[in-house]
């Protein structure tokens, strides 16, 4: 989608909030599935949750797409979730920021990135 150079301190900074945000969404499912599973009393329960978790791990690999070009918009959708933060994202270059913004912004039309208001058109 996007052809983009990715510097090595960029990459760190891609990775480590791309592994955040996945980390703390694997997390919430393995206590949702938890608390699911406790309440569970037939079989029919149990294959619902097993459907549940199913969709959820289609859900994940769709969104967590680590291929640099398309990591703007997946970055973008994370910020939306608020899976992740503005402060997750700085040490991207000027040119990913703005593209994450844009994308931030299809979502919210007041988002911002690293201090920068989009402007209501």
């Amino acid at each position: 989608m996007f052809d983009l150079h990715w510097s090595e301190s960029e990459k760190k900074t891609a990775r480590r909030a791309f592994d955040q945000a996945l980390d703390s969404e694997l997390k919430a499912i393995i206590q949702e599935t938890k608390e699911r599973v406790n309440q569970v009393s037939t079989l029919d329960e149990l294959w619902d949750v097993e459907e549940w978790l199913t969709k959820r791990r289609k859900e994940i690999n769709e969104e967590y797409d680590y291929r640099y070009s398309v990591l703007p918009l997946v970055f973008a959708k994370l910020m939306y979730r608020r899976l992740l933060s503005e402060d997750d994202l700085k040490g991207l270059g000027p040119e990913k920021v703005e593209l994450i913004r844009r994308g931030f912004g299809v979502h919210r039309p007041e988002a911002s990135i690293h201090g920068r208001a989009r402007r209501k058109t």
